[in-house]
C-alpha cells in the first residue's frame, strides 16, 4: 500500500540518517586520535573531544522512542499492541491483582524477560494485607509475616477459608486483599520450585532482599510466559515484563507498553501507570466502540491533562462490527465520542479501527481457529465496515510514523550533530593553526603565539566568567528550588500534604451500615471492612488527585531549571563571539585563515537523555502507605472496656442502656479515629521522605546534571582557542624533527576534516526538512 511505502521510506531514511551520524561520530573519534598521536599536539582537547564523540556513539545506540498504549479494563488494549506485532502475543485478561506494565520491543527473534519480586517484597505487600485481617489468632508474636514457613501459610490459608461473604466481597467486587493474599499462598509452590531450588543453601538474610529471579522463555518456548501472566497466583509475584518479538511493522529502538487498565480496582496500579507515562513520548489512548467513552475514561484523561502530557496522544477508537447494526450506527457513536473527549482534548486526533480484525487478517494463513477463521470471513464480507477499518488502520499507521520519525529527527538534531559540528570545526582549526605554525620560522612562530595568547588570556576570562556564573546559578537555583519544593509540600490547606490530611479527617465512615454488626464475635471483621474500605479511599485520592499534581510540579521545575541554565549564557556568547572575532581578525594578518565558527545553535539536550545519562528516575509514585497492627490492638481493647461497662451497667447496677449497641459503636468510632490519627503519621511520613527524596535524589541532581552537559557545551567551543601551542614552536626549533613530513601529516589530517564538516553540513541538510515535515 501507498501508506506501508511512505512509512517505509521515512523508516529507512532515519536509519540511514542514523548509521551516517554514527560513522561520522567514529570517523571523527579516528581523527582526533590521529591528532593526538602527532608531536607537539598531546594536549587535553583531542581527549576530551574523543570522549564526547564516544558518549554520542552512546546515546544514539541507546535511543529509545517509548510509547503507552493505555484506556481502561475491556478496551482492547492487547489486542490493539499484539496487531501491531502481527500475531496473538500478549496474554489478555492478567486480573485485577496483577500491576504489570508489559514493555514489547522489536527483536531478532522471540523472546521474554520476566522479572519476580523479592521476598522481603511480597512478605511486605502481605503484611500490609493483613492489618486488621480477622482471625489473625493463629499467629505468634510480633515478628513479620515470612511466607517461607509453612505454618504461616497455613495459619492464612486456614483464616481466609472462614472468611465470610462480607469479607470477601467489597463494592459488588472480590475483596482486593483477600485475593492479593490467595494468590500469593496458590503460586508460592509452583514458583518456588520453578525458581528457586537453592533456597536452602542460602542465609535467611542474604535470602530476604535477594531479588527472586529472572526468567526467560525464547524460541519455540516463548508462549510458555504466558501462563504467568495469565494467572493471578503466578502474576501476582511477577515486577516487570519484557518482550521482544520479530515480527510486525514496529521499528528498532522503540518500546510499546500494554499498561494495566486505568479502572483498575487498585489505586496503586494507576499510579504504576502513570510512572511509565512520564518517560513516555507518545500515548495512544484506546477506547471501545462498544462501551464509548466512559466515566473510567473521563476520569483517565482528566488525569493525563493535569499531568501536563495530553498533547502527544492519538486515540483508538476500537470498533467491534458484531455490536453495530450499520456503518451509521457505527459513526453515530464515533462522532458522540470525538465530542466527548473534545471536551478534554479540543481537536483530537482519532481513528476508528477494528483491532481484533487487523489482528486477524495477519494470522490469516496460520495459528487461527476455525472458529476466528469464521468471524474473519463474516466479517470481510461486510465490506462497508472492514474497508472502512483498513482505510483508518492505513491513516493510523502513516500518522504515527510520521510523528516519531519527526520526533527522532528532531532528537537527533538537536541532541548530537551540531555537538559534533562544533568538535569538527575545533579540530580542523587546531590542526590548520598547528600546520600554519610549523610553516614559519622560530621568530614568526613566536609573534603568532604571542598575539594567540593575549586573546586566549581573554578567553580564559571569559570561560572562567561563564562557569562561575554557571555555578551561581545553580546555587540560587538550588535555593529557590528547595523552597519551591518545601511549599509544595507542606501541610497548609490548599497543598497536597494539607489535602491528603484533609481528606482523611473528613473521610465519613457510614456509622449506620455496622449498627447491628460490631459485637464480641464480629467486631474485628467489622474493623478490617472499614479499614480497607478507608484505606481504599486515601490510595485512590492519591492516585487520582495528588500524583497528577506532584507530576504537575516537577515537570514545571524541570522547565524551569532548563530555562534559568539556558538564559545565563546568552550574554556571554555575545561576548565570546566579539573576542573571537578580534581574535581572527589578528590572525588574518598573519595569513592564518579564521576558524569556521559553527553558525548552528547547539542546546541543551531533551530531558529524557539528561536523565539516562545522570542514572536519574523519579522516585516511585505508587508506594503505599504503611501501616500497624497497633491499630487493631487498641481498637479492640476499647471495645472489651466498653463491653464491660456496659455489661457492668446491665448486670449490676440493672440500669438497662437506651442502645444496646451504643458502646459497640463509641469503640468502632474510637477505633476509626486511631485509623485516622495513624494514617496522619504515615501520611507525613509518606511526603516528608518523598519530599527529601524529590529535592536530594531528582531535583538537585538533575540541575547538576543539566549544569554539567551545558558547560561541556561550552568548552567545546573554547578548546580551539585555548589550546597550548608552545610544543609546536619548539618542534620548529628541534633538527631531528622533519618538518615537511609533519606539514604533510597534518595537510592530510586537514583534508580528512574537511571532509567530516561538508558530512555534518550534508546531513544537517538533510535532517532540516524532515524535522518540519
Amino acid at each position: 500500500m501507498h501508506n506501508e511505502d511512505v512509512k517505509f521510506s521515512m523508516t529507512d531514511m532515519y536509519d540511514t540518517l542514523k548509521d551516517e551520524l554514527l560513522q561520522i561520530s567514529d570517523d571523527l573519534s579516528v581523527l582526533l586520535s590521529d591528532a593526538k598521536s602527532v608531536p607537539g599536539m598531546s594536549n587535553g582537547s583531542f581527549g576530551d573531544w574523543k570522549k564526547t564523540c564516544a558518549d554520542i556513539r552512546r546515546h544514539i545506540s541507546e535511543e529509545m522512542m517509548r510509547v503507552a498504549v493505555v484506556g481502561t479494563i475491556k478496551s482492547g488494549k492487547s489486542t490493539f499492541v499484539n496487531s501491531l506485532f502481527k500475531g496473538d502475543y500478549l496474554k489478555r485478561g492478567a486480573g485485577v491483582v496483577t500491576s504489570i506494565v508489559t514493555r514489547i520491543r522489536k527483536g531478532e527473534s522471540l523472546k521474554a524477560e520476566l522479572r519476580f519480586k523479592s521476598y522481603d517484597e511480597v512478605n511486605t505487600d502481605m503484611e500490609q494485607a493483613m492489618v486488621l485481617f480477622p482471625s489473625l489468632n493463629w499467629r505468634s508474636g510480633n515478628d513479620g509475616f515470612d511466607i517461607r514457613q509453612e505454618d504461616e501459610r497455613a495459619g492464612l490459608r486456614e483464616a481466609i477459608e472462614n472468611l465470610s461473604t462480607d469479607q470477601l466481597i467489597s463494592n459488588d467486587t472480590r475483596s482486593m486483599n483477600s485475593v492479593l493474599l490467595a494468590s500469593y499462598l496458590e503460586g508460592y509452590e509452583r514458583v518456588k520450585e520453578t525458581l528457586f531450588p537453592e533456597e536452602n543453601s542460602l542465609e535467611q538474610a542474604d535470602f530476604q532482599s535477594r531479588p527472586l529471579s529472572v526468567v526467560r522463555y525464547e524460541g519455540d518456548i516463548f508462549p510458555e510466559h504466558r501462563a504467568f501472566v495469565a494467572d493471578d497466583a503466578l502474576a501476582v509475584y511477577l515486577k516487570d515484563v519484557q518482550l521482544e518479538i520479530s515480527s510486525g511493522n514496529m521499528e528498532g529502538n522503540m518500546e510499546i507498553a500494554d499498561c494495566q487498565g486505568s479502572d483498575s480496582p487498585n489505586p496503586l496500579h494507576l499510579a504504576m501507570i502513570q510512572e511509565y507515562l512520564l518517560s513516555a513520548h507518545f500515548i495512544i489512548y484506546v477506547i471501545s466502540s462498544r462501551t464509548g467513552l466512559r466515566q473510567a475514561d473521563i476520569k483517565f484523561l482528566s488525569i493525563i491533562r493535569k499531568m501536563g502530557i495530553i498533547d502527544n496522544i492519538l486515540f483508538i477508537i476500537n470498533s467491534d462490527f458484531n455490536e453495530h447494526e450499520s456503518p451509521d450506527d457505527l459513526n453515530a457513536v464515533v462522532k458522540k465520542i470525538k465530542a466527548e473527549i473534545s471536551l478534554i482534548k479540543p481537536d483530537p486526533e482519532t481513528y476508528t479501527l477494528s483491532a481484533l480484525f487487523n489482528l486477524f487478517k495477519s494470522q490469516e494463513n496460520q495459528n487461527l481457529s476455525p472458529k476466528d477463521r469464521l468471524r474473519l470471513s463474516q466479517w470481510e464480507k461486510e465490506t462497508a465496515f472492514s474497508d472502512f477499518s483498513d482505510k483508518e488502520t492505513e491513516h493510523f499507521e502513516s500518522s504515527f510514523h510520521h510523528k516519531l520519525a519527526k520526533e527522532r529527527y528532531s532528537l537527533l538534531l538537536k541532541n548530537h550533530l551540531e555537538r559534533l559540528g562544533v568538535i569538527s570545526s575545533g579540530a580542523a582549526y587546531q590542526i590548520g593553526l598547528s600546520r600554519d605554525i610549523l610553516s614559519k620560522d622560530v621568530y614568526g612562530a613566536g609573534k603568532i603565539i604571542k598575539k594567540i595568547r593575549h586573546h586566549q588570556k581573554k578567553m580564559n576570562q571569559i570561560k572562567s566568567m561563564t562557569e562561575s556564573v554557571l555555578d551561581g546559578t545553580v546555587k540560587k537555583m538550588k535555593h529557590t528550588l528547595r523552597a519551591d519544593i518545601d511549599r509544595f509540600f507542606d501541610n497548609r490547606p490548599g497543598r497536597v500534604l494539607g489535602e491528603v490530611l484533609k481528606f482523611a479527617k473528613d473521610y465519613n465512615v457510614p456509622y449506620y451500615k455496622y449498627e447491628e454488626s460490631p459485637d464480641a464475635s464480629n467486631f474485628g471483621n467489622t474493623m478490617y471492612l472499614v479499614f480497607q474500605e478507608f484505606r481504599q479511599a486515601v490510595d485512590t485520592f492519591m492516585a487520582e488527585d495528588i500524583n497528577p499534581e506532584i507530576i504537575r510540579f516537577i515537570r514545571e521545575k524541570e522547565q524551569n531549571i532548563r530555562e534559568q541554565l539556558e538564559s545565563v549564557t546568552g550574554p556571554y556568547d555575545v561576548m565570546a563571539e566579539d573576542a573571537l572575532a578580534a581574535y581572527n581578525k589578528t590572525m588574518e594578518r598573519f595569513g592564518i585563515p579564521p576558524i569556521q565558527e559553527n553558525q548552528h545553535r547547539v542546546d541543551i539536550p531533551d530531558m529524557d537523555l539528561v536523565k539516562r545519562t545522570a542514572g536519574l528516575k523519579l522516585p516511585s509514585l505508587s508506594a503505599p502507605m504503611r501501616y500497624t497492627a497497633k491499630i487493631k490492638t487498641e481498637a479492640v481493647m476499647r471495645f472489651g472496656f466498653y463491653s464491660f461497662i456496659r455489661l457492668f451497667k446491665e448486670k449490676l447496677l440493672r440500669r438497662p442502656t437506651q442502645n444496646g449497641k451504643e458502646g459497640e459503636l463509641l469503640a468502632l468510632k474510637n477505633g476509626i479515629s486511631r485509623i485516622k490519627k495513624e494514617t496522619k503519621s504515615s501520611v507525613i511520613f509518606h511526603f516528608k521522605d518523598y519530599r527529601e527524596n524529590i529535592k536530594f535524589q531528582y531535583i538537585f541532581k538533575l540541575a547538576d546534571a543539566l549544569s554539567d552537559i551545558l558547560r561541556d557545551i561550552l568548552l567545546d567551543r573554547f578548546q580551539a582557542y585555548i589550546t597550548d601551542l608552545s610544543k609546536i614552536v619548539e618542534l620548529i626549533g628541534e633538527k631531528q624533527v622533519d618538518r615537511a613530513d609533519l606539514t604533510q601529516i597534518l595537510g592530510e589530517m586537514e583534508t580528512v576534516s574537511s571532509g567530516i564538516s561538508q558530512r555534518i553540513n550534508t546531513l544537517r541538510t538533510e535532517l532540516m526538512p524532515s524535522e518540519e515535515c
